[in-house]
This record gives C-alpha cells, structure tokens and sequence, in this order.
C-alpha cells in the first residue's frame, strides 16, 4: 500500500488515524498540512507531555533521595536554567543533568505521539546537521532545552540565514565548538572551520588541497569562489571573535562578563582589523556583530551551501545516493528562495513531491529512531520511556544529543548495518516487547479483532498493522507457519492460551525483525 510506504518515511512509522487522514486528503495536501504544524492542535501530545512523571531516584549530600520528576525544565526561560547552572556545585549528577534528560523525553514522546511527525523528522536532520554533544561543557545539559526550542525547533522549516545566525549565537554551540573562548590574536578557529566544512559549503567544495591563495580559486576575484580554502576559515575565525557567552568569567580587560546565561558580544575581544572572507573585502572598524553576521550572509547564500545542504537533505527523505538531478533542482530553488522565510519548508516540499521521492520509498534502512518508534506506533498502546531506553539507543549506536564528533549520526545503511548493530536492532525488538524495563502497557491479543482467530488471519493482520503492505517472498508463509507451530495454517492455533499467546508476541517479534519492517 503507497501510503502505508509514504508514512514509513515521513513519520515515525505507522498510526491508524495517520493512514485513515493521508487517504482522505491525499498525499500533497497531507505534506501541506504537516509543513504548517500548529502546536495547540496536537492535543494527545499535549496531554502526555503535561501528564509525564518518572521516578529519581539518586544521592545527594550522602544520603539516597526518591523524587517524582515531571517535564519542569522543558519550557523554562533562559534565567530559570541559568540559576540552575550557577547552583551546580550544590546539586547531584542526576539534577545536573535532569533538563538535557528531559529534552530527551520530550523528542522521543514527540516521536511516538505528535500530530506532527514530519516536522519531528526534520528537527532530528537538523540535529544531526548542526550537533552538538552536551559532554563538551557543564553548562550545556543544562541549557539545552532553549537550544532545542529556541533554535533547533524554531527554525527547523524557516530561513537558513536566520537559522545559522540562531545557531552562531545559541550558548550551546559556542560552548561546543569553542568560540565562546575565541579571542583576537589569535582567534580560535573550531566553529569557522566547522561552519565551512559541516554547515554549509560541505568538505566537497573545501579546495586547499588544489589552491594555496585565495586568488587562485576560481571566481574568487569576482567576489564568487566555487569554494573555500584555510584562508577563508582563518578570516572568518578572526570575525566571529568575541562572539562568546555572558557567564561571568574575567574578561582580561579588568572586569567581568555579564553573568545571565545568554549570548554575549564583547568588543573588548573583537579583532577589529580588516579581512577578507570568499573573495569579499571587509573594511576596518565595522559596527559590533557586523563581521560575523557578513561571514553567515556570504556563507548562507553561497550556491555550494545550496548543494550541501539539499545533497543531505535528499539523503534523509530520499535515498543513501540520492540523485543528482533532484538535488540540483532542489539547490536551485533553494537559492531562488534564499531571503524567503520558509525557504527550508518549501524546499522540502519540492523534494518530497518529486517523482524521485516516490520511487525510492522502502529502499532507506531504519536508523536507530525510526526503527524502535515505528515499531511502537504500529503496535499501539501506552509507552511511557523511562532510563532503561537511553541505554538501549546508546548500545544500537545512537546516542541523542551526544554523539562525540560534529559530523552527527551517520545517515546510510552501510553504518547501521553491520552484523553488530543487526544483534543490536534484533534484540530490540524483543525487549519492549516483553517490557522487561516496564515502559509499555500494552494487550497485543485484544488488538486482535475477533473475527481473526486462523493462523493465516492473525499473521496477516499483524502484517498490516506493522507493514501496511504485504510481505515479501516467503516472509508471510515462515510467519504462518511459525504461529502453527507444526499444526495446520488454516486452523486456530493450537495449545494453551499462555502458549499461543506466547508464540503471537515472539510472530510479532519475529516481524519486526524481517528486512521488510526495517526498511522505510
């Protein structure tokens, strides 16, 4: 079933309602509406997200402490978490840790129940796109939940430009890639290489190894280089200077930062001299910001970012290899749209109603993200994640908002593949299943109509709850002839109710496993 295959892609898996609303509306109009989300009418989302508690449990000035934890830092202002991060000594790991911790539940309750599961698929690439590890400094786990609805969730469908000014200026970045430390002479270069290489113009246009002057990269003496060398980096590097965050440390020029938490430009640490960045002169003295914020413009604007950045995101909604005219089209509108504020969101638009898009579905192998929420939603039920899933994204290899080098999580099947990471997936499947961590309240034989009670019936019905379609090969004939377990397909399973139930959970088990529910 093509919308069945559609879903697998664009959301986190399959939900009855979901499926009944895109063959009611029809595809492009089903996009339309999940690239105009509207908060206040996700009202099952709303409702989990406000009911959610967990039971802390940890010690703190050498005595054990039990507390009943809701989702109380996920909206909190930027002074509330501030004050938090400034009483840090006086708090245990787990408090420390506990707003991160709650971004964290927060996406994944968004995977499993909002309304609005395209946007939740595109707040994870930009996630990935833009990393950060919340490891790299203490402040981080605690301002993250600003980074994530500040930044992240804000701009995910808007206009780059101001998408990377966010991002330039968000406490987390500077902190994680160092420019919170960057100073004239000499300047700290960790986020301007970065921003070259990951964020926009991509190492595929990086030329130092073909020029060694900026004159000599074609187009540079118009003002237009195809791409970028070390010269660019070190120039940009010297104009993000200064660009820091007000936490109160010494400021070397006799006094002391701002100490609230938020972005800061000190002047004090600006390199004020002339520079040069992408074949562009920039004059001595500018007004404060104004040499960043030139560097973002040139970059944002820049046709090889265009490449980057819809080369990647036609690897995420398309296919590993995605096709190369797709994505200069997609680049081309990209640019033509550059000033638009949902440049991103049309886009995306573009690249999910081309005929590329249909083609490749059930050819993109589940990371991770895709493959436990896409399980649950199918199954349906309550599930209320709890510690014991952070541990088990952290062994499958994805590890959210703390994977260690800035590229992000790898995005093609060969990564998740491998015949560690298959045990891995496998045997997750059959631990939530049997909830042996407590997470899922859920009855997979009163799911059951009552009508289905062959072992041919069951399986098919389990077949179109998970996959929407039908199985492939001899998938179906092994299913059926696994719930018989030696008796006849046509007849009701045999044994007693504790078995059969036993055998319909290890099927369903057995399904998710199959190359068919693995790929979207």
């Amino acid at each position: 079933m093509l919308e069945a295959l559609l879903l697998q892609r664009i959301a986190y898996g399959i939900k009855p309602n979901e499926l009944a609303r895109l063959k009611e509306i029809g595809f492009e109009a089903y996009i339309d509406e999940q690239l105009s989300p509207v908060d206040a009418e996700d009202a099952e989302l709303l409702k989990v997200l406000k009911s959610y508690k967990v039971e802390a449990e940890f010690k703190k000035n050498g005595r054990q402490v039990k507390e009943t934890w809701g989702l109380d830092y996920l909206n909190a202002d930027n002074k509330k978490l501030w004050t938090l991060y400034q009483n840090r000594k006086e708090l245990s790991h787990q408090e420390k840790n506990r707003p991160s911790g709650e971004v964290v539940i927060a996406t994944w309750l968004r995977a499993l129940y909002s309304k609005w599961q395209l946007r939740e698929i595109i707040v994870d690439f930009w996630n990935n796109h833009f990393n950060i590890s919340i490891d790299a400094h203490d402040a981080m786990p605690i301002l993250l939940p600003i980074h994530d609805r500040e930044v992240i969730r804000k701009h995910a469908l808007g206009n780059f430009k101001d998408f990377l000014i966010a991002v330039a200026k968000s406490p987390c970045m500077l902190y994680y890639l160092d420019n919170a430390l960057s100073k004239a002479s000499p300047a700290n270069e960790n986020y301007a290489r970065e921003l070259f290489e990951l964020h926009t113009l991509g190492a595929k246009h990086y030329f130092n190894h073909l020029y060694n002057r900026w004159r000599e990269v074609p187009g540079a003496l118009e003002g237009k280089p195809e791409g970028y060398i070390d010269e660019d980096v070190y120039e940009a590097a010297r104009a993000f200077t200064g660009w820091t965050v007000a936490d109160g440390r010494h400021d070397e020029k006799g006094g002391h930062l701002p100490d609230t938490g938020e972005f800061y430009y000190f002047e004090g640490w600006h390199d004020n001299y002339q520079k040069r960045v992408l074949g562009v002169e920039f004059n001595s003295n500018q007004a404060p910001m104004e040499d960043g914020l030139k560097v973002l413009e040139l970059v944002a604007y820049h046709p090889a970012t265009a490449y980057h950045i819809c080369y990647k995101l036609c690897r995420r909604l398309v296919e590993d290899e995605p096709n190369e005219g797709l994505v200069k089209q997609a680049a081309a509108l990209w640019l033509a749209q550059k000033e638009a504020p949902d440049q991103i969101k049309q886009v995306i638009r573009f690249i999910l109603t081309h005929k590329a898009f249909k083609a490749s579905l059930g050819t993109k192998v589940k990371r991770p993200p895709e493959l436990i929420f896409s399980y649950l939603r199918s199954l349906g039920g309550n599930f209320m994640p709890n510690q014991h899933l952070f541990w088990m994204f952290a062994i499958s290899g994805y590890r959210y908002f703390a994977w260690p080098t800035p590229t992000g999580h790898p995005d093609t099947a060969e990564y998740w593949l491998n015949s560690s990471m298959l045990l891995m997936r496998w045997n997750m499947m059959q631990t939530l299943l049997e909830d042996w961590h407590k997470m899922m309240d859920i009855d997979l034989i009163a799911l059951q109509p009552k009508a289905v009670r062959t072992c041919n019936e069951i399986v098919d019905f389990w077949i179109e709850r998970l996959l929407g379609q039908a199985a492939k090969g001899e998938t179906r004939l092994r299913l059926v002839n696994f719930l018989a377990a030696g008796g006849v397909e046509d007849d009701i399973p045999y044994g007693e109710e504790r078995e059969v139930k036993y055998r319909i959970y290890q099927m369903v088990t057995l399904l998710a496993m199959t190359p068919d529910f693995q790929y979207r």
